[in-house]
């Protein structure tokens, strides 16, 4: 089977790899120029484990190719994948430019029966914007040609993107016709074999899942810091509360975790077009907005115990920042705690030095020299003050708390994740606090 797939960010990388590793005959476009030339040198432009090997293998096997021109291969292809962009436009609704482009081109190449399968995460009604796209493209040519346009949202978990498409715990196909039906039963039909997990719905349901999956989500985290803030005011112990709740099956366990807030590609953007997508059909999404709210406030909240520790004044003190990423395996900054936390921490007169597995040439290009750069998790916390811990990375999860207290000026420590043992780090002379 060939399929081609437009867009070689996160999700159309690994779709496309993954694809290809099943058998499939894949083609990645993407008119970034250079970012073609680094794929085709063997050079993964984003950051995800495992992925470079499978990039490799697939390459070397003649499956998985990369052009900067759909209709190169757009006449070999059964599928072509949607999988571009759609970031917030400025009233926070996704932008969708890119996805009528890639439809346009579709409709002005196709020269017979081609699937228009959406990747990207789009709000409803989009679908429809595809297809009048691609009709007007063939009506400008004198043509008639039949196709189909389908939604596929993907479920990927940046850090365990590879293991989610290979073994889903679901597939939603929204497709309006068999023809489409079938067609992407037989290309997931790969990952099926333990068990069918697709899922087949009209396209507007399957463009609302991905939305309302997400803010789900989002509102269980958000949720869990509200009840983290009150514990601290009411003297109970969030950690403790989590378990208790956590253990009602019809509530579970997951993403219940209290933090320094959510970020990424997803929930920030995700929740933001929801709450627009209500508003341009005459509904408000109070709920999600309070969950935004939230989360936004939540952000900062390392900051503001640092800064109440030291009774509103830390200009000149030093602080250690502990990790980047807005989550571990990934060195994704977009919406992350640490932009918000480095910010105010900078705006009072603080010096800062970060450290962060993955994502400190990602820092880099987004502040530049506003804070110090440590070679080492070590190093970072040398002559600090505080050492504040924003992403919850595993070599940050079992530290050397004796070298730590050695290398500190100061023996205060803001747990953004609520990973250390308070006992444990009072044994060590530290000051310490956590979420809730």
């Amino acid at each position: 089977m060939n399929v081609a797939v437009v867009g070689t960010g996160y999700v159309g990388l690994v779709t496309g790899t993954c694809f290809a590793e099943m058998g499939v005959n894949v083609t990645c476009v993407d008119i970034d120029t250079s970012k073609i030339a680094r794929l085709k040198a063997g050079d993964i432009p984003i950051y995800e484990p495992g992925l470079d090997t499978l990039v490799k293998k697939n390459v070397e096997a003649g499956r998985l190719h990369f052009t900067t021109d759909l209709a190169s291969c757009i006449d070999s292809v059964e599928v072509v994948f949607s999988a571009v962009g759609t970031p917030p436009d400025e009233d926070g609704s996704a932008d969708l430019k890119y996805v009528l482009n890639v439809a346009r081109t579709f409709g002005q190449n196709i020269k017979k029966y081609t699937l228009l399968v959406t990747k990207s995460t789009v709000p409803v009604g989009t679908a429809e914007k595809v297809r009048r796209a691609v009709e007007d493209e063939l009506a400008a040519r004198g043509e008639k040609i039949d196709f189909d346009v389908a939604s596929n949202p993907e479920f990927l978990k940046e850090g365990a993107a590879i293991k989610d498409f290979m073994s889903p715990d679901r597939v939603v196909v929204g497709v309006a016709s068999e023809k489409a039906r079938k067609i992407m039963s037989r290309l997931y039909r790969p990952f099926m074999l333990s068990g069918d997990r697709m899922i087949f719905t009209d396209i507007p349901s399957a463009e609302m899942i991905k939305y309302a999956a997400n803010s789900m989500l989002a509102t269980r985290i958000s949720f869990m810091n509200d009840i983290a803030n009150l514990c601290e005011l009411v003297g109970a112990d969030v950690n403790m509360v989590r378990k208790g709740i956590g253990s009602d099956t019809r509530i579970g366990k997951k993403f219940l975790y209290p933090g320094c807030g959510y970020g990424g590609s997803c929930f920030p953007k995700d929740v933001k077009a929801l709450i627009k997508t209500a508003e341009q059909n005459g509904y408000d999404m109070r709920v999600l907005r309070a969950v935004e709210d939230v989360n936004e406030a939540q952000k900062s909240i390392v900051y503001r115990k640092l800064r109440n520790h030291f009774g509103g004044d830390i200009k000149g003190k030093k602080v250690a920042l502990w990790g980047l990423a807005f989550k571990p395996e990934t060195d994704d900054m977009r919406e992350a705690p640490s932009l918000v936390v480095i910010d105010r921490l900078l705006a009072d007169g603080a010096e800062v030095t970060v450290f962060d597995p993955i994502a400190i040439d990602e820092c880099r290009r987004r502040i530049g020299g506003k804070v110090a750069y440590a070679d080492d998790m070590y190093s970072a916390v040398e002559g600090a003050d505080a050492l504040l811990l924003v992403t919850e990375w595993k070599q940050f999860r079992s530290p050397d708390w004796s070298r730590i207290a050695a290398l500190m000026s100061g023996n205060v420590v803001v747990d953004g994740r609520n990973v250390y043992d308070e006992a444990e780090l009072r044994e060590h002379g530290f000051v310490y606090y956590k979420i809730g």
